[in-house]
């Protein structure tokens, strides 16, 4: 595979210092983390893979609007101006700022789900799963069967299945079923592109059964990336308006500004219909503060605004989709397994075929995040059984269509120096494969277990 990789559409002006741990310092770390790499304090990790929510690179422009955030509590300048933009990007009507994707899930998801068993969605993530089973439904995932074959390319590895959406609702009923979530890009599948065409699919099905569209947005400026270079539709379209049709007369969506609008926090929810978003606002104001803060401080809100213009920007997203395309042409080389093609923010490791004698009750993914860290001071995380977590109903360890071991790519952070250091790391452990040992969990919490249980290796 030919090594793609787009210089940087910027010049580096600020550097932050990094420690480099020995092997046995980390051997030491990692075991009074007890094994969960959310434990490890960030002073003792090399490079941070852990996600790439929140942890990119603001702008020097978007450092300039920090200084001029106001912070009132109500109507602050800011506020419009983040408004002002989401109304021209998204499209929608009504925009709400909360402080970021999961307190977005946690106001609106209730709402849509009040007196509902269900939610379907291409596929859910983790606290997007969560905030389902809080509001006392079911998540259903409903990705194509594409996705499951991680080494046969398909350009939109994370459409919904629309087929199978259909006998869903058919089975389940549509007055069970609460919202239909279109994630995109998918992150569960890999960070997978979603296409218009199966997002208009998807949308005809949910308004033909009466149930609302929602779209999970966190990364949506880089599914345009995608959109724009595989589906022939949009080949001369700017990113703007693949946007603009991505979201056209969806009911909603949420959004973590902390991954497309390269921010430290912020979160976004976008309504359609005038009496959900009143319901938001009073919701906002209980859990979040008052609506025209949304939990946030005037300069963050400030920074958002600004980067919600400069996230969709293709200059930048090229650089963005082709620092990934870089690393898994390096891991390709080495013989090491991932979700092919590669998704937009980041690299999973196809655990389940790196490290075949480990059962997914043993946690794969996780075995290999704990290795990554040992051989290179490296944290990623685990998108598989461990995130998944247990049957909700019966309590028994769920398994998981995939073993990912995910490494997320903060934006503008990591130069192609540290992209390689990773694949490095990869590719030393795989020859040691066969001796790795799985894990197994010694505490846990009953929702979002893998933010802070303990787990201990099996002898």
């Amino acid at each position: 595979m030919k090594h793609i990789y787009f210089p940087e559409p910027f010049r580096i002006k600020s550097v932050e210092p990094l420690k480099i741990l020995t092997r046995e310092e980390r051997e030491k770390k990692i075991a009074e983390a007890n094994y969960n790499v959310f434990a490890l304090a960030s002073r003792d990790v090399y490079i941070d893979l852990l996600t790439d929510s929140g942890t990119g690179a603001m702008s020097s422009g978007q450092w300039a609007g920090v200084m001029l955030g106001d912070e009132s509590y109500a109507g602050a300048d800011c506020y419009y101006k983040v408004q002002e933009q989401a109304h021209k990007i998204f499209g929608l009507p009504y925009v709400q700022l909360v402080h970021q994707g999961r307190a977005a899930e946690k106001v609106l998801l209730p709402i849509l789900l009040q007196g509902k068993k269900y939610a379907i969605s291409n596929m859910h993530f983790d606290t997007t799963r969560a905030h389902v089973e809080l509001a006392g439904a079911r998540a259903i995932d409903c990705v194509v069967p594409e996705a499951l074959d991680t080494a046969k390319y398909y350009d939109f590895k994370g459409n919904m299945d629309c087929g199978r959406l259909e006998q869903y609702i058919k089975e389940l009923g549509a007055e069970n079923i609460g919202v239909i979530i279109m994630t995109i890009t998918n992150n569960s599948a890999g960070g997978q592109p979603v296409s218009v065409e199966n997002i208009r699919q998807t949308r005809e099905i949910a308004h033909k059964h009466g149930i609302k569209f929602m779209i999970d947005a966190a990364r949506y400026a880089e599914n345009s990336y995608f959109v724009k270079q595989r589906e022939p539709e949009f080949k001369n379209s700017s990113i703007q308006d693949i946007v603009k049709a991505t979201f056209e007369d969806a009911d909603c969506f949420t959004m973590s500004s902390k991954k497309d609008a390269i921010v430290n926090m912020g979160g976004l929810i976008g309504c359609r219909d005038k009496e959900i978003f009143e319901l938001v606002k009073q919701r906002t104001i209980s859990f979040e503060g008052f609506i025209t803060y949304g939990g946030m401080s005037g300069r963050d809100i400030e920074a958002l605004a600004i980067g919600l213009e400069e996230g969709i920007d293709e200059n930048y997203l090229k650089y963005r989709i082709g620092q990934m395309q870089y690393l898994a042409a390096r891991l390709e080389e080495g013989g090491i397994p991932f979700q092919s093609p590669v998704g937009g923010h980041a690299v999973f490791v196809d655990a389940k075929k790196l490290l075949p004698h480990i059962p997914y009750y043993q946690f794969p993914a996780q075995a290999l995040a704990i290795e990554l860290y040992l051989e290179a001071g490296i944290r990623a995380c685990d998108i598989g059984s461990y995130m998944l977590g247990n049957d909700p109903d019966t309590g028994k360890q769920l398994e998981a269509e995939f073993e990912f071991t995910r490494l997320a790519i903060p934006r503008r952070v990591y130069t192609q120096s540290h992209l390689d250091v990773i694949a490095d790391a990869l590719i030393n452990i795989k020859e040691r494969a066969a001796n790795i040992k799985g894990y197994k969990i010694v505490e846990e919490p009953p929702i979002l277990r893998h933010f802070t249980a303990k787990l201990a290796p099996i002898d």
